[in-house]
């Protein structure tokens, strides 16, 4: 993990010093004098509803939401839970959480019983996100759960049901849905400024490190790089062409057997086809670094996301020139706006339940479908 994070970071500074290549139009795709998707209206006083979460999982990344959400106006970390007893007293010092919102994995059950927490945001190792989303369903609180969403669509669709049936809502870490560059190429395939939509290219890779951590471990992950940073192009491919694939075709390279030990994903190339016509072309990989890369092509126009998912900031340019939206820090948004789904219903631009990452799953089935058996699998919807 931390060697992904670091790779992103780096990732991420140096497309700062990308240079753009000559435009179709030298027209920037955004008005500077005009508010835009990610501006923070933060000299606005806000007094609406905060949502109070638990963070389930204090490692990398739980730290690196935690420390967003210091940011946050509607969201606030109140609550922890983890196995580590000596993680939790560091938490409640540097995040004044209080002894009554501490909790490990064996007693968190109990925080149906604490009003002072409204959600719990899962970021465990996904082989565990399955049964933990539903105890926390059970407990009645709001899961909001770190993708991919489980090992399987099997598994996704009973978290799924498990949180409607608890009347909690389920929601996934897409945090990219809510990315101003990603979210202004969206705005201008929806309104046609691309043409039809013909070819998605997207690229997901890093050298991964240590080979005794979690990841590598079949049994805790599912799987290898496509259960990591492959479910970006995945996810993104949905997002950009704003279809889901009908088709699946894929094949596996494994240049390290020791490392990457059987049922552990080194490379995998695979491609979708989507009812419209357009076709993807995508990489996820564990071995080759400095891949972060989504291209969308259209009769229209193209858009093209360099870095595309890292922590930031994202670079982009278009046919009609680049892309100048602000970076605002991925998980502060995510998370305010989690609070407004949550809390006041509403409806973001690209969806982030439970459903959404069951498509995912649905389609990463496919993939090792494909692997296993060469053939091109059918998918419906």
């Amino acid at each position: 993990m931390n060697t992904r994070r670091k790779f992103l970071q780096k990732l991420g500074a140096s497309a700062l010093a990308l240079a753009f290549i000559p435009e179709l139009s030298p027209a920037s795709s955004t008005d500077p004098g005009k508010p835009r998707a990610g501006d923070q209206p933060t000299d606005v006083p806000y007094d609406g509803p905060v949502l109070r979460v638990a963070i389930m999982g204090l490692g990398n990344y739980g730290g690196i939401v935690a420390r967003a959400m210091q940011d946050c106006r509607k969201a606030r970390l109140v609550g922890v839970i983890s196995g580590t007893p000596s993680k939790i007293k560091n938490w409640q010092a540097k995040y004044n959480i209080p002894d009554k919102n501490c909790y490990n994995y064996e007693n968190f059950d109990a925080i149906r019983n604490n009003p002072d927490i409204d959600a719990v945001y899962v970021i465990t190792p996904n082989a565990l996100h399955h049964d933990e989303v539903i105890r926390v369903a059970k407990a009645g609180k709001h899961v909001i759960c770190e993708k991919p969403m489980a090992i399987n669509a099997k598994e996704g669709q009973e978290m799924v049901d498990a949180c409607k049936a608890a009347g909690v809502k389920l929601l996934i870490g897409y945090r990219m849905h809510f990315e101003p560059k990603t979210l202004e190429i969206i705005r201008m395939r929806k309104a046609g400024e691309l043409g039809r939509i013909m070819f998605f290219q997207g690229l997901s890779g890093f050298t991964i490190g240590d080979p005794g951590q979690w990841r590598l471990n079949k049994a805790l992950s599912g799987g290898g790089s496509m259960m990591d940073i492959g479910i970006y192009s995945v996810n993104g491919s949905r997002y950009m062409v704003g279809e889901n694939p009908i088709w699946v075709t894929a094949e596996e390279t494994k240049t390290n057997p020791q490392k990457f030990r059987e049922g552990v994903d080194e490379t995998i190339q695979f491609q979708f086809g989507f009812p419209g016509g357009a076709v993807a072309s995508c990489l996820s990989t564990y071995a080759m670094n400095d891949l972060d890369r989504f291209f969308l092509d259209g009769t229209g126009g193209y858009a093209e996301l360099l870095p595309a998912t890292g922590y930031g900031p994202i670079q982009g340019r278009t046919s009609r020139g680049p892309l100048n939206q602000p970076h605002v820090t991925h998980q502060t948004v995510q998370m305010e706006e989690m609070s407004d789904i949550i809390l006041q219903g509403k409806q973001p631009i690209v969806p982030v339940d439970g459903e959404e990452g069951v498509k995912d799953m649905k389609i990463i089935d496919a993939i090792y479908e494909a692997v296993r058996t060469g053939r091109k699998i059918e998918l419906k919807w």
